[in-house]
């Protein structure tokens, strides 16, 4: 499952970043904040974008889930599994289904 939540972590980088150059936002900050970090704990690993939580994902099932606060899972938010992550545009500020 490590893995997966590297390879997550990689595909919000690189959508975020590609959505801030296709809109002409792409200088080295703006791009720096862009970056998905992950902390894993013993429940959740929280998937950070720049310095601002952005989703959870249960380590038991690898569901992913927006954040209601940091570090507070949010159950209404949710946008599959480790295993759908193509199936989400990650670039937006949330997570959003592709058709």
């Amino acid at each position: 499952m490590t893995t997966k939540i590297d390879e997550l972590a990689a595909l919000i980088t690189t959508e975020q970043q590609a959505q801030l150059i296709a809109r002409g936002l792409d200088c080295t900050p703006t791009m720096q904040n862009a970056i998905a970090h992950i902390h894993r704990g013993p429940k959740y690993t929280r998937v950070d974008v720049g310095s601002s939580g952005k989703y959870m994902v249960e380590n038991e099932t690898g569901r992913i889930f927006g954040i209601k606060a940091y570090g507070v899972i949010h159950r209404g938010h949710y946008f599959g599994t480790l295993e759908t992550i193509h199936d989400y545009n990650w670039g937006s500020y949330r997570a959003v289904k592709k058709l």
